[in-house]
């Protein structure tokens, strides 16, 4: 009885073959130097990013400003580097806010079934029928701009996400054999679910959860960009990108583009970290 789901895990593992691993590698290592960037920014930014500098007002790429300045002599390579910690922090909160009140939720709607279910399904449903985005905008107007709101506003929009994929599978494992076998040892159904149950779907509910951090980092860019988000004088890239418009009439477009190519490399790397977890950790789960 011991050898069949070892023998079940090497069929699935079989077919699959082996990926690249510098596109991988590649991803790893744009969100590693991405979160230095962030953790040290006072030691690798060479200027204070708020530093007003008129006379070098929109200065192209030079030996003294490496990415140029923007239309207030501002550094940009410097507050592209601090810009990193709102832009990361942000969709970490609410990744990790979304995912524990998602698995919650998922936990017991997929284990206690009937009219829980039912309730929570239809919650769900409301909640999918509003974009993040959208829930977002609500929360600034309610609670004024800033970082806090839209995070708090996200984490709940994300949530339903999270909870319907937990659901399902919570939902499936309820029906396997070593469920029951519990059941007649004389556990309960809370020890089972929360002990035994949980940690075989939280790997696969994690590396899902992963993909929402690039959707999440976009759309808190695009709040910011909105001038709803973080506000000035803090840097921020979507903050940045919205700056940056004035210059783009007289051809000044490197402050503009520097922080959308970062907003594009990171959601980029995030997606391919996240799918590759996601076909690996599914890969290994039994059918």
């Amino acid at each position: 009885m011991t050898t069949t789901p070892t023998l079940a895990v090497k069929v699935l593992r079989a077919p699959r073959r082996p990926r690249t691993s510098l596109t991988l590698a590649i991803a790893v290592g744009v969100l590693a130097a991405m979160t230095l960037a962030a953790i040290f920014a006072p030691f690798l930014a060479p200027y204070n990013p708020d530093a007003v500098d008129f006379a070098a007002v929109n200065a192209p790429p030079s030996p003294a400003h490496w990415l140029g300045t923007d239309g207030l002599g501002r550094d940009t390579l410097s507050r592209l580097i601090y810009g990193a910690r709102t832009a990361l922090l942000g969709p970490l909160l609410v990744v990790i806010a979304s995912t524990v009140l998602g698995i919650l939720l998922g936990l017991v709607a997929g284990w206690r079934g009937g009219w829980i279910d039912s309730v929570l399904g239809r919650l769900f449903d409301v909640l999918f029928a509003f974009p993040s985005l959208l829930i977002a905008i609500m929360a600034v107007a309610l609670f004024g701009k800033g970082l806090v709101a839209p995070v708090i506003a996200m984490s709940i929009a994300y949530a339903p996400f999270v909870a319907r994929l937990t659901r399902s599978l919570i939902a499936a494992e309820r029906t396997r054999p070593y469920v029951a076998a519990y059941r007649v040892q004389g556990f309960g159904g809370a020890w089972i679910a929360l002990r035994r149950v949980l940690p075989n779907v939280t790997p696969v509910v994690g590396a899902q959860s992963t993909l929402n951090f690039g959707y999440v980092l976009a759309e808190l860019a695009a709040l910011s960009f909105l001038g709803l988000g973080v506000q000035p004088p803090a840097a921020d890239w979507g903050a940045m990108i919205n700056e940056a418009q004035a210059g783009l009439i007289g051809g000044h477009f490197l402050p503009a583009i520097v922080p959308a190519v970062a907003v594009v490399v990171v959601v980029v790397a995030v997606n391919v970290i996240g799918e590759e977890l996601s076909d690996r950790i599914g890969g290994e789960i039994p059918a």
